[in-house]
């Protein structure tokens, strides 16, 4: 029999919650399965998660196989890398180490995530306050043209009749 570890749906209509369970790959997604290994609900903000972690590590072990979603769940728990590590034959100390090493770097992507959405945000604000300068100083370059343009006509006048008088004084 081979088994998966996928999500099953419950939930009322348009609110829905997920069972992480263990069952065999040819039932039906709402079928009846072997083991409840935790819930996942998307739909709460921050998203909730609970996985019993000893009993998915059990299904792993035996050659269970997690459909798409629930292995982004577990490597968003640490517990495929968990899994992996212990594959590998490390002992439970150097396991807990490297998944501190793990949350350390996942916290740190976090915090990188959240500053690019930060700046993200900040950028059409810091181009609004962009375009509001710029239309202040083209007004204020208008007005000051407006101002010179109208101190130019009399300034040509005024010249005009000094370069009058300047050519009668020299005939």
């Amino acid at each position: 029999m081979a088994v998966r570890l996928r999500l099953t749906r419950m939930g009322r209509k348009k609110r829905p919650f997920y069972r992480v369970v263990a069952v065999d790959n040819r039932k039906r997604r709402d079928g009846a399965y072997l083991e409840n290994l935790g819930h996942y609900n998307p739909l709460s903000d921050p998203i909730e998660l609970k996985l019993n972690e000893e009993r998915i590590l059990y299904w792993l072990n035996v050659g269970a196989q997690p459909s798409d979603t629930v292995r982004s769940l577990l490597r968003q728990e640490g517990i495929l890398f968990k899994w992996d590590l212990m594959k590998k034959g490390f002992d439970e100390a150097r396991i807990q180490e490297e998944l501190k090493k793990l949350e350390v770097i996942q916290l740190e992507r976090k915090r990188k995530k959240e500053q690019a959405q930060e700046t993200k945000v900040a950028q059409p604000e810091a181009a609004e306050a962009e375009e509001e300068k710029a239309e202040a100083v083209s007004e204020a370059e208008a007005v000051v043209e407006e101002k010179t343009e109208a101190a130019e006509p009399e300034a040509g006048a005024e010249e005009a009749q000094t370069s009058e008088e300047a050519e009668k004084k020299e005939e």
